[in-house]
């Protein structure tokens, strides 16, 4: 961001004196991006150091050493979509965009394993691509099992940070549209701040069963029948072989079990070079669904939502997402509603957590 000032400083010193005379915040407000720029810094190296030991073997405390490598376009751009995320995840700012999107799979949730049928305490649910986890923990506040995996390094520092070192309410401050020099309707709309956490995320009850798992979701997830539910907001385009990820989840659901989505199709490895993408329309993957054996239950093609949105820009993207819920049949089992996640599977996914995080 500071080479961004630098630069829209030159810029602006190399016009006339008299335009310059005609703009006399510019300045000013140059100024300010840059002093966002440094208290936003002060922030992320809070989430750096709270969360570096999540990945060493040292106790909490310790000091760590490590190399700083140069910056590149790419880390930029995953930062700047993390601080966003904060946003989206855990700010009043991003309330609307939350109720767009993960109250449709919250409330489909409760509707397949209401409380007056279910021990919610036995139902699990796994949300691939959790973020910075704020539907999970939703989930899992509801009274369910609820585990979230992420393979970001970006997103897990900072949803360590949010989860585990943040109990104050709006006790911290980012500026995230500090990049944003275009499509800005006031000067003060690029250097406005969004506080976090807009809730305390340890005021989850005592008897919740919420985790965070690192690594690939194909990779960490191959125990056959022991999920009830897999959620995936905004996920399943992150494959690189988006049939890999139907695969995965029709052999991980129990008999019974919903996968509940959606999400548009913004292929993540589309335009990267040297990296598997298979394109596919949502009419293809739907009938790749439903030859793996899945029953589609509930359907909606047209679902708005947006995505980290800057909702003072005047550039503001719409997303027109699916959603969908599929079920993989029962295969003549018998008192699936009744049975939930039974307590011995219960132990020994909390043994796979414990070894995995």
């Amino acid at each position: 961001v500071q080479e961004m000032v630098k630069r829209a400083e030159q810029q602006f010193l190399s016009l006339p004196k008299d335009h310059q005379a005609l703009l006399p915040g510019v300045l000013t407000n140059l100024t300010r991006v840059s002093e966002c720029a440094n208290s936003n810094d002060e922030v992320l190296q809070e989430i750096v150091n709270n969360s570096i030991h999540m990945f060493e073997n040292i106790e909490y405390g310790e000091r760590v050493r490590y190399t700083i490598r140069p910056t590149s376009t790419f880390d930029m751009d995953k930062l700047k979509s993390t601080i966003k995320q904060f946003v989206r995840d855990w700010s009043e700012s991003g309330q609307a965009e939350r109720d767009s999107c993960y109250q449709p799979i919250i409330q489909e949730i409760q509707r397949q394993f209401p409380n007056d049928r279910y021990d919610m305490s036995m139902v699990s649910v796994l949300v691939p691509g959790a973020g910075l986890g704020r539907l999970a923990w939703e989930i899992a506040r509801l009274g369910y099992i609820c585990q979230g995996n992420e393979w970001s390094f970006y997103m897990l520092f900072s949803s360590n940070f949010v989860l585990n070192r943040c109990e104050k309410v709006n006790s911290l401050t980012l500026y995230p549209w500090i990049h944003q020099f275009s499509n800005n309707k006031k000067s003060s709309d690029q250097t406005r701040p969004i506080q976090f956490p807009d809730v305390n995320p340890q005021s989850l009850p005592p008897s919740s069963d919420f985790s965070m798992v690192a690594g690939d979701f194909v990779e960490v997830y191959t125990e056959p029948d022991s999920w009830d539910c897999v959620a995936t907001c905004f996920f399943i385009d992150t494959a690189h072989n988006v049939i890999e990820y139907i695969e995965t989840i029709w052999k991980i659901l129990k008999p019974g079990g919903v996968w509940i989505n959606l999400g548009p199709l913004l292929y993540h490895f589309e335009n990267m070079a040297n990296e598997l993408s298979v394109e596919l329309s949502y009419e293809d993957i739907k009938a790749a669904i439903i030859r793996f054996g899945f029953q589609i239950e509930v359907e909606k093609e047209s679902v708005p939502t947006t995505y980290t949105e800057n909702d003072r820009s005047m550039l503001r993207y719409v997303y027109d997402c699916v959603f969908f819920v599929a079920r993989k049949p029962e295969e003549k089992r018998n008192g699936f509603k009744e049975q939930g996640f039974p307590p011995a599977a219960k132990a020994a996914r909390r043994e796979e957590i414990n070894s995995l995080t």
